[in-house]
């Protein structure tokens, strides 16, 4: 029995590279995937993947910078998988520059994507499976929260990206300590 069965994942950034990598591991685990990419063609293209490969996924282009986007991806998933069970928050973005070249932009669209986008989704399920818990309900969840090594201990040229991923790094011990108690387990992986 593959360890994901019935079990649904969302995988932000799933549309290439690591996050593709993720759908395809949860899949061959048995697992339904939202594979959401702001890019359409390229989440398709990895659902189709899946699908081809006897998987369950379905595409997503939500935009997980906002709470009514993020809701939007929950209600795909529940529409078509009935429950969220994990969440992979991926999805990232680079802009960079030496600290001193950054442009307002630069930095606000970093910390957009990494740090609103770990939290949309994840407060959003958070409190869904809070709810649940609440009401009596076994919660058997998990975030997982991407960081990066750049994150833990800086890297020249990126000092957006950086301080976003060492955000997203507290973001999950803070995640970790709070949700525990509902059957929730949060982790950051940092590539």
């Amino acid at each position: 029995m593959a360890i994901c069965n019935n079990r649904t994942v969302i995988i932000t950034g799933a549309g290439g590279g690591l996050g593709r990598a993720y759908a395809l591991a949860f899949a061959a685990e048995g697992a339904s995937v939202v594979v959401n990419d702001i890019r359409l063609e390229a989440a398709e293209a990895v659902a189709s993947e899946v699908t081809a490969s006897g998987g369950q996924a379905i595409a997503n282009n939500g935009d997980i910078t906002t709470m009514a986007g993020a809701q939007s991806i929950i209600d795909a998933a529940v529409a078509a998988y009935g429950e969220v069970h994990v969440l992979v928050n991926n999805a990232g973005v680079l802009r960079d520059r030496m600290f001193v070249s950054l442009s307002e932009d630069d930095w606000d669209q970093v910390m957009r994507v990494h740090l609103k986008g770990h939290f949309c989704l994840a407060n959003l399920l958070g409190k869904r499976w809070r709810d649940a818990a609440k009401a009596g309900n076994k919660i058997d969840a998990r975030i997982i929260n991407t960081s990066s090594g750049a994150g833990l201990q800086g890297s020249v040229g990126q000092s957006n990206y950086s301080a976003a991923k060492g955000g997203i790094a507290a973001l999950t011990l803070v995640q970790a300590a709070e949700m525990g108690r509902y059957g929730v387990t949060a982790n950051a992986l940092a590539p």
